[in-house]
Parts: structure tokens; C-alpha cells; sequence
């Protein structure tokens, strides 16, 4: 692999959401040992960084995302020894490790909301967002919650009401004070002068509110169905022209230390999204690409997509792809098994870094949650929409043993397992050549060896009907990439008798024929399919 990039450019990061990893205490939940005992597995695939989920003390209201001190462990998954000695295994491995960082709001049981609820002249009153109510008695301002209901929750004991973007009991955190933003700053750097490798940043777009309190307006094409909150659009609530400034100062803290990755997350277009790398690309390194989560399986679409993107970038600034996390339906379910595969490939070829979601290796798909299994709280506040992100949260599946090895026999998961663990698992997998995860491990060997893949330049070939062509080329070698996103087969001519097959998904041995529908990557032969 060339180093002529940041390990971030030319690396692959992998999520792991850590209560659905492994289990080795016997409570039902993953924790740090677990993701140390599997680390070989990561390994295995031939990614550069793992990024976990939230390890930090909480109630767990949302399962880590409501923190209740920035600098612990939460007891859940483990005491700070278990990080550390995770943290040193994976340095062994040459692995990086990425946190999740949620900067945007607290738990209501963190010391600084105790504080700052307990009177209106506390010193830390001003560390969260405080109102008086509307002249009517309500909420301040329209502002919803993403998790249903309004964004506002009043507080009996000092008649003002709080903001929250998420549930009641995770306060939105005022970075308008300068003071917060320190607060969290010191955070960051406790966690990277443990040495930690980066940070992906919770909501990142959310952190500054409009400092004027003015309500959103109705959006005027609200999607069908879907979460109520999108009947507002979030003008006021987020994505404010200040968060800039904030991004820019988080950078500097990880500017201080060597070879360290800040991600975002922002869920906007790309035109907007793009604005998060910053100017002279002093903002997130990695501002999160979810165009491909959101888009239609359609090789027009998505070339279309492509294309914008790629133009949308500001000069040096580097692109990423996501296909799959802990909050979306897993892409096995949306576009069906085979074309799971043709999505991996999509996912190890465009240009930028890729990030995996645990399981898509396996092609596993969302699991149905019976209503007495539920745990998730965006399903439970707004019930029968289909909202809920707990059918891509599954425990992994390692073995045919109890539990799919998740967990210990007589153990249950605190999620329920998918019904085709037995046959559908790590161990299985790894015993058959034409095996999902066979596939992924042999993709991610072919872009190691391959800088066209890595850090090659993208161009864009064509998109006829459900055939997806595109370029890769670095230092004069190109690698065309041909993908069937359809159901029937495609002839493709290639001048000049083509090249030689480095991979395709029928049967994807090196030098093997590539049976439709599937992708093919190829050696320079050719300018146009």
C-alpha cells in the first residue's frame, strides 16, 4: 500500500457498535473485552481503524449517546484498564481507534445539567439553553424533537425550559458559551493523550442554535411518512453559519496531535455538507457522506450522485462513502442479498474512505424486533412508523454456537438474534471462497494493492440503464470498475479484448469469469465499456 496519503485517505475505518460485538460478562450486552477478543476478525478483513460507538458513562436512555462524563467507562462495557488494554491491542495490530464523541448534548444526570437545573444563577446555568416560555405559557420557539414532540421541556423548579434536539432527558449543551467549548476540548484531549486516533462527532451540524430563537418554517415537500419532525426544516436549529468556527477549533485540538481524524456527522446535502471540511480545509477531515444511505438503488441516480459530489468538493478536499451504521436499515435489507455484494463493490471503489458498518460483512440483514424486545427509545416515542433502529443493532454473528458465540449459552442478547445465524456467520463464511465475507476480505486485499483504488482519481463512464461504469487511475494505471445494479444480465464489449479480471462477485477468484448480474473491476484494456 502506498503512504504517500494520510492513513485516513487510504485507510478503511469499521463501526463497531459495541453492545451488539460480543459479550464476555454474561449480561447479555457487548463490551470492551468483547472487542478485544475479536480484534483478529478486523484484522482479518484488512481494515485500517475501528470506530466505536459511545463507551462513556450513561443511563443509557440512548444507549450511550446521552454521556454522563466525558473522561470514563461506562461500567456497562468495562472499567478504563479494559480500554486501555483494548486500546494497546489494537495498536499491536496496527489497527487505529476512533471514538464516538457526542458534543452536542449531555445525559440530564450529567454534573453540569444537575447544576445548571438547580437555579437560575447557578454558575453553569448558561452551559445549557435556558428560556423563558412564550407568552402563552408553551415552549419558546416551534423547534421539534428528532425523537418526537417538542424540542422543549419545562422545568418546574425554575419555570424556564430547556432545549433538547433529542429526548427529554438529553439537554442540548449552549456552545455559545465559551467555557462549554473548552469543557469538551479538554475531553478531547484526555481521550488523544491516551492516544486514541480520532473522533466522529455526534450531530456535528447541531451544535450552534440560531442565537435569536426565531422558529423554523414548515418545509414545503416534507417526505411522505417518515419522521414528524421533518414537517419543519431546521433553519434556526441547525447548521447555523456559527458552527464553523466551532469545527475550526476542534480542529486545532486535533491538529496538536500527529496523524489524528476528525469525522462529522451531518446529515445535508452536498452542497451544504461540504462547507464542514472548512476553510482552507481547517474543519472536519471528514465531514460523513450518506448519499448512499438515502439514495434509490439506481445506477443513474447514483452516478448522478457521484458526479455531485465530486464537484461539490472544495480543491483538496478529501471524499468518504458510508453504506451502512447503527441508525439506518442495513444495506442487505434495502437492496437485497446479491446486490449487497454489488454494493460492497461500490463501496471499495469510488474514491474516498469507506466506512463499514459490523455485520455488513456478513450480508446481514434487519432483524424484526417482536414489541416486547424493543429498546429502542425513537421507536417507542413514536411507535408504528417504522423509526426504529433497533433491527440493525443485532448481536454479530460468529459461530453456530449459542447465541451465534455472541454470547454464552443460556445468556439472552439483548437484542434478538437474526434466524439464520447458524448457517449465516464469521466461521461459516470464512470456510466458503464465494462467501460474502470472502468477497469483502478479497476487496479490500485488491484496493490495498491497488493505489488506482486507494487514491486513484475518479472519472465517470457511463450509466446505461442498470450498468454503473466508472475509472480509478493513480500513477498511470487504470482500473475500470463495471457494476450491475439490476436483476437481469448485461453483455459488455470492451475494446481491444478488455483486460484481465481482478474481481468480480460470480465466482470471485482472481482470473475467474464474472457471471451476471455483478460487478467486474478490470485492468486498463479499455476507455469505455
Amino acid at each position: 500500500m502506498s503512504s504517500e496519503a494520510e492513513w485516513w485517505k487510504r485507510g478503511i475505518v469499521y463501526q463497531v457498535y459495541p453492545r451488539s460485538f460480543q459479550d464476555t460478562d454474561g449480561d447479555g450486552v457487548g463490551d470492551l473485552r468483547g472487542i478485544r477478543q475479536r480484534l483478529d476478525h478486523v484484522v482479518s478483513l484488512g481494515v485500517d481503524a475501528i470506530w466505536i460507538s459511545p463507551i462513556f458513562p450513561s443511563p443509557m436512555k440512548d444507549f450511550g449517546y446521552d454521556i454522563a462524563d466525558y473522561c470514563g467507562i461506562e461500567p456497562l462495557f468495562g472499567t478504563m484498564a479494559d480500554f486501555d488494554a483494548l486500546l494497546a491491542a489494537a495498536k499491536e495490530r496496527g489497527l487505529k481507534l476512533v471514538l464516538d464523541l457526542v458534543p452536542n448534548h449531555t445525559s440530564d444526570q450529567h454534573p453540569w445539567f444537575l447544576e445548571s437545573r438547580s437555579s437560575r444563577d447557578n454558575p453553569k446555568r448558561d452551559w445549557y439553553i435556558w428560556r423563558d416560555p412564550a407568552p402563552d405559557g408553551g415552549p419558546p420557539t416551534n423547534w421539534l424533537s428528532e425523537f418526537g414532540g417538542s424540542g422543549w421541556e419545562y422545568d418546574e423548579a425554575t419555570g424556564q425550559y430547556y432545549y433538547h434536539a433529542f429526548l427529554a432527558s438529553q439537554p442540548d449543551l449552549n456552545w455559545r458559551n465559551p467555557e462549554v467549548r473548552e469543557a469538551i476540548y479538554d475531553s478531547m484531549r484526555f481521550w488523544l493523550d491516551k492516544g486514541v486516533d480520532g473522533f466522529r462527532v455526534d450531530v456535528m451540524w447541531h451544535l450552534v442554535k440560531d442565537d435569536q430563537f426565531r422558529d423554523n418554517p414548515p418545509n414545503p415537500n416534507p417526505p411522505a411518512g417518515g419522521n414528524p419532525a421533518n414537517r419543519l426544516l431546521t433553519t434556526y436549529s441547525a447548521d447555523r453559519p456559527e458552527v464553523h468556527e466551532v469545527v475550526r477549533e476542534m480542529r486545532a485540538v486535533m491538529d496538536a496531535y500527529p496523524e489524528r481524524v476528525l469525522i462529522g456527522e451531518i446529515w445535508l446535502p452536498s452542497e451544504r455538507l461540504v462547507a464542514y471540511y472548512g476553510e482552507d480545509l481547517k474543519g472536519a477531515h471528514l465531514p460523513f457522506n450518506f448519499q448512499l444511505i438515502t439514495s434509490a438503488w439506481d445506477a443513474r441516480q447514483i452516478r448522478d450522485l457521484v458526479e455531485e459530489y465530486e464537484r461539490a468538493l472544495p480543491k483538496g478536499g478529501w471524499p468518504n462513502w458510508v453504506l451502512g451504521n447503527h441508525d439506518r436499515s442495513r444495506i442487505a435489507s434495502r437492496v437485497g442479498p446479491r446486490q449487497a455484494r454489488v454494493a460492497a463493490m461500490l463501496l471499495l471503489t469510488l474514491r474516498g474512505t469507506p466506512t463499514l458498518y459490523y455485520g455488513d460483512e456478513l450480508g446481514m440483514m434487519d432483524v424484526p424486533i417482536p414489541p416486547d424486545r424493543v429498546q429502542d427509545p425513537f421507536e417507542k416515542n413514536v411507535p408504528g412508523l417504522g423509526l426504529g433502529r433497533d433491527p440493525c443493532r443485532t448481536p454479530m454473528q460468529w459461530d453456530d454456537s449459542p447465541n451465534a458465540g455472541f454470547a454464552a449459552e443460556g445468556v439472552e442478547p439483548w437484542l434478538p438474534l437474526a434466524e439464520d445465524w447458524k448457517t449465516n456467520n464469521v466461521a461459516a463464511q470464512s470456510r466458503d471462497p464465494g462467501s460474502v465475507l470472502s468477497l469483502y476480505r478479497d476487496l479490500i486485499a485488491l484496493r490495498r494493492e491497488e493505489p488506482a483504488l486507494s487514491l486513484g482519481d475518479y472519472q465517470d463512464v457511463t450509466a446505461l440503464g442498470t450498468l454503473l461504469v466508472y475509472s480509478r487511475t493513480h500513477a498511470g494505471r487504470t482500473i475500470l470498475v463495471v457494476l450491475n445494479l439490476g436483476a437481469e444480465r448485461h453483455e459488455v464489449a470492451l475494446p481491444d479484448g478488455g483486460g484481465d479480471v481482478l474481481l468480480s462477485t460470480g465466482g470471485h477468484a482472481r482470473g475467474s469469469a464474472c457471471l451476471a448480474p455483478c460487478p467486474w473491476v478490470r485492468r486498463k484494456g479499455c476507455s469505455s465499456p
